[in-house]
């Protein structure tokens, strides 16, 4: 299945398992047009039209999670569940942000960060536990961010926020966040902005962190870079490279570990909208032989899976092979 945003939707579409025969690569579009199974629409969940955040997906056994900021005014989240389009936690949020390590924790409290500008829901394993925990980090117009858990394990159900505990919170961009990535391991995350500053968190740490952008703390570091101006950022699936796109059109690699500079790319005219790496594909073995009649050879594969795509508000998208930089 896959998902797409519409006009103030968010639609999921449940593909074909397997295209014609007749449809191949390099056919002609008539062809391909008429030939190409037309998905089916399963679900479609109404979206604030006017917030900047991207939908969060969490692919589970048999169905998935959609975290998704709330309709009316996008300062809380709400979690989804697909293909059943059921509410499963509501107003994530809104219940306040005070941390549930606080020796002197305010009831009183309320979030003043801001609409969501990010969200991303993972799950992580917790020892002595049979069922995995839900954690959703999100990243604020204030340029705050802040980690999430949902404590309650018995219950599959919250609403108003209820069982969704801080576990920090961190205002360390002046601005606000731009865009947010989290690692395939779910062990870090990136935030950038309209400053030139790459922010770090590490999201394995459990003790409670009340930061602010002047704050040095172990888990949270800021790396400066000389560009200001950042729309989006992406991270390569070993976790080691990142890519970050610019207002100014160009594309800068980055080592996550420690932000050295790894180089410049420079394609689009206008501000770079998206930016992604490939997947490596090397371990996948069920299509191998059809790959092989296609021409395409183990060689290929690998240039293949060194591939970042830029898409620019120029209209264009843009493909780079990169090297593999296993130094950094």
């Amino acid at each position: 299945m896959s998902a797409t945003l519409g006009i103030k939707k968010l639609h999921l579409w449940m593909c074909a398992e397997e295209l014609p025969a007749s449809v191949q690569l390099g056919g002609s579009a008539a062809q391909s047009s008429t030939d190409f199974q037309r998905p089916k629409l399963s679900t479609s969940l109404d979206v604030n039209a006017l917030s900047y955040c991207r939908f969060s997906l969490l692919p589970l056994a048999d169905n998935a999670l959609v975290a998704l900021p709330k309709l009316i005014d996008s300062t809380s989240a709400d979690v989804w569940a697909l293909p059943s389009g059921e509410r499963v936690h509501a107003a994530i949020g809104q219940a306040g942000k005070t941390s549930i390590l606080n020796s002197n924790p305010n009831p009183e409290e309320r979030s003043k960060a801001g609409i969501f500008m990010a969200l991303h829901l993972y799950s992580i394993a917790c020892d002595g536990s049979s069922s995995p925990e839900l954690r959703l980090l999100c990243g604020y117009e204030s340029g705050g961010a802040t980690l999430r858990r949902f404590a309650q394990k018995h219950k599959v159900i919250s609403i108003e926020g209820t069982g969704w505990e801080v576990i920090w919170d961190a205002k360390l961009h002046v601005e606000s966040i731009m865009a947010m990535r989290v690692s395939p391991k779910n062990d870090f995350a990136l935030t950038i902005s309209a400053d030139h500053i790459v922010r770090k968190y590490d999201l394995t740490i459990l003790h409670p962190l009340t930061l602010t952008w002047d704050t040095k703390a172990e888990g949270c570091v800021a790396h400066r870079t000389k560009h200001p101006g950042n729309g989006t950022i992406a991270i390569r699936e070993d976790g080691r490279v990142c890519a970050v796109g610019g207002w100014d059109g160009s594309i800068r690699l980055y080592a996550t570990h420690t932000t050295k500079s790894l180089g410049t790319l420079k394609y689009h005219k206008t501000q770079c909208q998206a930016v992604e790496f490939a997947q490596d594909q090397a371990d996948a073995t069920e299509d191998a032989e059809e790959d092989e009649d296609e021409g395409m050879g183990s060689v290929e594969k690998a240039e293949r899976a060194r591939w970042l795509v830029g898409g620019g508000k120029d209209n264009r998208v843009s493909i780079w092979s990169l090297i593999t930089f296993n130094k950094n």
